[in-house]
């Protein structure tokens, strides 16, 4: 059962979390901690390889939906031992770029993790949570964590009408209990909408699959109205052929796809393509 916990500060320039911040379990520590032990000598690698050791660390941990939803309040939720494809992206990148610091800490982690998770790092309640991942990408691009390789891929827009949240309500308690996030949130949404966003349509795939590389975060674009993405997965090629790690609701924890991306893209029909964030 998750506790709060403290996360103090090992900046001095910087504030310290607090017992109200932050929810988590000891464990947490600890898995971070060995992450950090078994990889000290890899810190030279390059923030994407890094992304693809921290997913191949995560084998095997359990899929969990909904694990940030566990607060009536905004606080930094950190699991590392149950995992939904966005927190299991979300944390292999934040692992990363922690262990490529000089002496790569738990409180250093956490510190990345709400930057990544929070609009401009900046954890204000529900709604600056990046919660649609093409505002994901666009803000983490404009913090430098990812660079948004699409548009440079690709040259390809896509129609990208976002407001599942909003008309669909009942399936985020928070916005059913808090009347005030339903119009920050549509608001949010109108702006999404209103940017210009790129991907790689999926019967291009082939085309573009050689200018993609291991650690890079790919949102995998969907038809399903109101929505931009319907999966998150880490990018890792094997014979040649891009494949990828995510947290598989379908095999229930994380898990190496068994087939390449295009394979996989191709047997689904509500998915369009493919959107990509490379740690920077």
């Amino acid at each position: 059962m998750s506790v709060l916990w403290i996360c103090t500060s090992c900046g001095k320039s910087q504030p310290a979390f607090t017992e109200k911040d932050c929810i988590m379990d000891p464990q947490d520590r600890e898995i971070a901690e060995q992450f950090f032990s078994q990889t000290a000598g890899l810190r030279g690698l390059s923030t994407g390889e890094l992304v693809v050791k921290a997913g191949k660390f995560l084998l095997g941990t359990p899929y969990v939906g909904q694990t940030l939803e566990v607060s009536d309040s905004e606080k930094l939720v950190i699991n590392l031992r149950e995992l939904d494809c966005t927190t299991f992206a979300e944390n292999c990148l934040a692992l990363a770029r922690t262990l490529r610091m000089k002496k790569p800490e738990f409180d250093d982690f956490a510190r990345q993790l709400q930057f990544i998770r929070y609009r401009d790092g900046i954890r204000n309640g529900y709604p600056s949570r990046l919660h649609y991942f093409s505002d994901w990408i666009y803000d983490n691009n404009r913090k430098k964590t990812v660079k948004d390789m699409s548009q440079e891929i690709a040259h390809t827009l896509i129609p990208n009408l976002v407001n599942f949240m909003t008309t669909h309500k009942k399936n985020y308690p928070a916005l059913t209990n808090n009347p005030d996030f339903m119009s920050t949130m549509a608001g949010l949404e109108a702006e999404i909408s209103g940017r210009m966003t790129w991907f790689i349509p999926k019967n291009n795939l082939p085309e573009f699959e050689d200018k993609l590389n291991d650690g890079d975060i790919l949102g995998i674009t969907t038809d399903i109205e109101g929505l931009d993405i319907s999966h998150v997965v880490v990018a890792l090629r094997i014979d040649g052929r891009i494949r990828f790690i995510h947290a598989s609701s379908t095999e229930r924890k994380v898990v190496i796809s068994d087939e390449p991306l295009f394979d996989y893209l191709s047997r689904s029909k509500m998915s369009s393509g493919i959107m990509v964030a490379r740690p920077l």
